[in-house]
C-alpha cells in the first residue's frame, strides 16, 4: 500500500507533526529539585558529580560535570543517583543501556513534582539497548513521572525469538527485548518519544492510571508496538490518554543501517503483531490523531476491556490502515469519529515471514465492536473501507445494549476470503438494538434499512490499495448528513458544516483549513426549527413457505422514525402480537431513533405441535409522544398439512469388538422437519434372543436421539444383534429397524 502524501486536505497538523523532529517541548524541573545531566563527554560515577552541564575536565574527582550515561543516575544495583523530584537532562548523542544489566526504576516524584527523564530542548538523545537487555526505560512502580524528547532503540536488526533463525537474536548480538516497562504506574506523562526496532516490544506495560502519552511512535518492534501483558496486575484504570500517535509495522524487525522494514511475522508462526494490545483493563481511553498502519495482527486492539459501565474508549481522527487483522477493535461503550479505517488486510500477503492464515484474522472486519450489556457504542461520520467480512461488526452483548451507526461513508471491496463477493457493510450477531442514519455505502454485498447504496460517492482515489477518503467536487456525500451537535469538525479539524449542511464521511469537503472552528456553530439556515411529528414506517419479513408445527421461525422487524430533523430523539416501545398458545419473543424492547433513522429487532415465533392452516403474526410500536408514533406491520406464519413421522436409525459402525462402545442413532422427521421432543426407545435383542438393551431418549433440537452402551464379552453377547426403535411424538409414531454384530 502507498500511504497518502502529506498534504494540507490529507492529514491533520497533528499527523504532520508525526513526521517532524522534536522540538524540544520538555519543561526543566522545579526549584526545589536538583537537575543532574548526562552528556556523551561527560565522566563516571567518581568523576563526575552530574550537577552540572559541563564536560569532564579530564582529571581529578567529584568534578561538577555531567555524568557520561544514564545508567549512572539509575544504576542497575546501589542506590539511584537521583531522587524522586529530580530531573535527569540528557544531552545529544547515543547511549548504550544494558551492559550491566537494566537501569532501576525511576523514583516516583509526588502530585506537584514529578521525576523528569529529558532529551536536552533541540536534541534527541538516542538510548540504546544492548546485551539483550529485559528494558531500556524502566517505570516498574514509578509514578508521577515526564518522559520527554527521547529515541530509544537497540543496535541490531534482528527479533525475538523469531521463527526463522536467520532473524533471531543470539547472544553475541546487541538487542534489546523492550524499550518501555511500566507495572503500577500512576500520573505520568510521556512526550515527544520515539520507540523503534525493539527485538521484542516498543513498550510492555499494564496496571497504569492516568498516564498521558503524546507526540509519541511506537514503530518496527519486533511482536508488538505496547504489549499490555505483564502478568497479574495488569489491567488500567484511570484517564488513559494518547494524542499525536503513531504505531506502525510492529511484528516487523527495523535494519539498524536502513531504517527498512524485515523480518515480518505473526501468530501463526510464533509472533504477535498488534500496534496496541492490552489483557483485561478499565480505564476511560482517548486516543486522538492517531496514524496506525501495517501492524502484522490488529492496529488498535481494546476487545479486552472489562465492560465495566463506568469505562470507555473514545476514538477521534484515527487513520488506521493496512493492518493484517482488524483496524479497530474496542469493547464496552465507545465512541469513534471523525476517522478513517481501511482494511487492506491482505497487505502482507507474500511479504517477509507472513503467513496466509495470520492474513485478516477475525474475519478483517475493519471496525469490530464488542458489547457486554448496557452499553452504548456509537459510530459517526467516519469512512471506512476494506476487503474484511464486514466494515463494521458487532457482536456479544445483550439486548440492553445500544448501537448507533450515524453519517458514516462505507466502501466495500471483493471479499479476501471469495473474491466473487463484495465484502458486507455492516454484520454481526449482537441483540443490541441498533440505529442507522445519513449513513452512505458503496459496492457493498448488502445494504441496512435507510441507508443509500446506490451511488458513487466519487472519493479521490477509490482503489483499496491507495484509498483515500476525501471526496471529490460534485460527491454525492456533501450536504447529505444530519446535523450532529457534538460534532463541529472533521478528519482535519476542518469545520462541520461548511455548507448546507454536514457531510456524509470523514472529511467536510471545503473545509479548507485546518484551524478549529468556534466551539458553537452555526445553525445552517435550511435547518429547520419546527418539529414535526409523524407515523413510522414498520416492515415485518420472514419465512413465507410453510413449516411443520413447532418448527421456530424468525422474523426481521424494522422501524423508521420519519420525524422532521428538528426533532429530538425517540424511544419507540416494540410490542408483539401471536396467536393465544404461541410463543412470541422479540430481541429488543425498544428502540432510539434519530429522526430519519432506521432500527431493526428480531421477532422468534414457535408455534404449538397442535398448530394448522396460516396464522396472522404482528407488530407495532408507541412512543410517550402519542397516538402519532403508534403503528403496526403483519405477516403470516404458514403451518405445512400434518404428515406422519420418518426415522433413521443408525449405528456408528457395522461391527464391533467385544468390549467395546456401541453408539447408535436416531433422527425423526415430519414432513422433512426436524421433530423436537419426540419420545425415542432403543431395544436391542441380543444374540441369545432373550436378552435386551433398552433405554429412551428425546430428540434434540435437530431431530436426533442418541445412546450407547458397552457390548459384552461372553458367549450371549457375540454375533448379531436386532436393533428396534419406536419414536413417539404426540399421536403420532415410527417404528424402525435395523441390526449390528459384536465378534470376539
Amino acid at each position: 500500500m502507498t500511504v497518502p502524501t502529506i498534504r494540507n486536505r490529507k492529514l491533520s497538523k497533528l499527523f504532520l507533526s508525526l513526521l517532524l523532529p522534536s522540538v524540544g517541548l520538555a519543561a526543566i524541573g522545579s526549584a526545589q529539585a536538583t537537575t543532574f545531566y548526562v552528556r556523551a563527554d561527560g565522566g563516571d560515577a567518581s568523576q563526575c558529580n552530574g550537577r552540572s552541564d559541563a564536560a569532564y575536565p579530564g582529571s581529578g574527582t567529584a568534578q561538577a560535570c555531567a555524568w557520561k550515561n544514564p545508567n549512572i543516575a539509575l544504576p542497575s544495583s546501589g542506590s539511584a543517583r537521583i531522587a524522586g523530584g529530580d530531573t535527569l537532562l540528557i544531552g545529544a548523542g547515543s547511549y548504550q543501556i544494558g551492559s550491566g544489566g537494566y537501569m532501576q526504576p525511576i523514583p516516583s516524584g509526588t502530585s506537584s513534582a514529578r521525576t523528569k527523564i529529558l532529551g536536552k530542548s533541540g536534541t534527541t538523545p538516542k538510548l540504546i539497548g544492548v546485551g539483550g537487555v529485559h528494558r531500556v526505560l524502566n517505570l516498574d512502580g514509578s509514578s508521577n513521572v515526564e518522559l520527554g524528547n527521547l529515541e530509544v532503540t537497540d543496535n541490531s536488526d534482528c527479533v525475538f525469538n523469531h521463527s526463522n533463525a536467520s532473524a533471531a537474536c543470539t547472544s553475541s548480538m546487541p538487542w534489546a527485548r523492550v524499550g518501555l516497562y511500566a507495572r503500577a504506574s500512576s500520573n505520568v506523562w510521556v512526550h515527544d518519544v520515539n520507540i523503534h526496532g525493539m527485538a521484542k516490544n516498543g513498550m510492555n506495560a499494564g496496571g497504569l492510571t492516568n498516564w498521558t502519552m503524546e507526540r509519541f511512535k511506537l514503530n518496527k518492534n519486533g511482536a508488538a508496538g505496547w504489549d499490555g501483558n505483564i502478568g497479574t496486575g495488569a489491567s488500567n484504570s484511570g484517564k488513559m490518554v494518547m494524542r499525536d500517535i503513531e504505531i506502525a509495522w510492529n511484528g516487523c524487525g527495523e535494519k539498524v543501517a536502513t531504517g527498512a522494514v524485515w523480518a515480518c511475522w505473526a501468530q501463526q508462526t510464533g509472533g504477535y503483531g498488534d500496534g496496541m494490545g492490552t489483557t483485561e483493563t478499565g480505564g476511560d481511553w482517548l486516543i486522538e490523531d492517531a496514524f496506525v498502519h501495517h501492524n502484522t495482527s490488529d492496529g488498535i486492539d481494546l476487545r479486552y476491556m472489562n465492560g465495566a459501565d463506568t469505562t470507555h474508549v473514545t476514538l477521534r481522527r484515527v487513520y488506521s490502515v493496512a493492518n493484517a487483522g482488524n483496524q479497530v477493535k474496542l469493547k464496552g461503550n465507545s465512541l469513534i469519529e471523525n476517522s478513517v479505517l481501511v482494511g487492506q488486510c491482505t497487505y502482507f500477503r507474500g511479504k517477509f515471514y507472513m503467513t496466509t492464515g495470520d492474513l485478516c484474522r477475525a474475519y478483517g472486519s475493519s471496525l469490530l465492536l464488542i458489547l457486554t450489556g448496557n452499553d452504548v457504542a456509537t459510530v459517526r461520520h467516519n469512512t471506512i473501507a476494506g476487503e474484511g467480512d464486514a466494515q463494521i461488526a458487532y457482536g456479544e452483548g445483550t439486548s440492553t445494549d445500544k448501537i448507533y451507526i450515524q453519517n458514516n461513508m462505507v466502501v466495500g471491496f471483493p471479499y479476501y476470503a471469495d473474491s466473487t463477493k463484495q465484502t458486507l457493510m455492516t454484520a454481526g450477531g449482537a441483540p443490541a438494538a441498533k440505529s442507522f442514519s445519513g449513513n452512505m455505502g458503496w459496492k457493498v454485498r448488502t445494504c441496512p434499512s435507510g441507508t443509500t447504496c446506490s451511488t458513487d460517492p466519487k472519493l479521490t482515489n477509490e482503489t483499496l490499495a491507495g484509498f483515500d477518503a476525501e471526496p471529490l467536487a460534485g460527491s454525492p456525500v456533501i450536504d447529505k448528513a444530519p446535523m450532529i451537535s457534538a460534532v463541529t469538525t472533521d478528519f482535519v479539524m476542518g469545520a462541520r458544516p461548511t455548507g448546507a449542511a454536514n457531510d456524509v464521511g470523514a472529511y467536510e469537503y471545503g473545509a479548507g483549513s485546518t484551524t478549529p472552528p468556534p466551539t458553537t456553530p452555526t445553525t445552517p439556515p435550511t435547518t429547520p426549527t419546527t418539529c414535526t411529528h409523524a407515523a413510522p414506517t414498520l416492515t415485518l419479513t420472514g419465512p413465507t413457505t410453510a413449516v411443520a408445527a413447532g418448527t421456530k421461525n424468525s422474523y426481521a422487524f424494522s422501524v423508521k422514525n420519519n420525524d422532521s430533523s428538528a426533532c429530538s430523539n425517540t424511544t419507540f416501545a416494540l410490542a408483539r402480537s401471536v396467536p393465544s398458545g404461541w410463543t412470541g419473543t422479540l430481541s429488543a424492547a425498544s428502540v432510539v431513533l434519530a429522526p430519519g433513522a432506521s432500527g431493526s429487532a428480531t421477532l422468534a415465533v414457535t408455534s404449538p405441535t397442535t398448530a394448522t392452516g396460516s396464522n396472522a403474526i404482528g407488530v407495532g410500536t408507541s412512543s410517550t409522544v402519542g397516538s402519532v408514533h403508534t403503528a403496526n406491520a403483519s405477516s403470516t406464519y404458514a403451518v405445512a398439512a400434518a404428515s406422519g413421522l420418518t426415522q433413521t436409525v443408525t449405528s456408528s459402525k457395522g461391527s464391533y469388538k467385544a468390549g467395546e462402545t456401541v453408539y447408535l442413532t436416531a433422527r425423526v422427521l415430519k414432513g422433512g422437519v426436524a421433530v423436537v421432543g419426540a419420545k425415542v426407545s432403543f431395544t436391542a435383542l441380543k444374540p441369545n434372543k432373550v436378552n435386551t438393551i433398552e433405554k429412551t431418549v428425546t430428540t434434540d433440537s435437530n431431530g436426533y436421539a442418541k445412546m450407547s452402551f458397552v457390548s459384552g464379552t461372553g458367549s450371549s453377547s457375540i454375533g448379531t444383534y436386532q436393533l428396534t426403535t419406536v419414536a413417539t411424538s404426540g399421536s403420532l409414531t415410527k417404528t424402525t429397524t435395523s441390526s449390528f454384530s459384536v465378534y470376539q
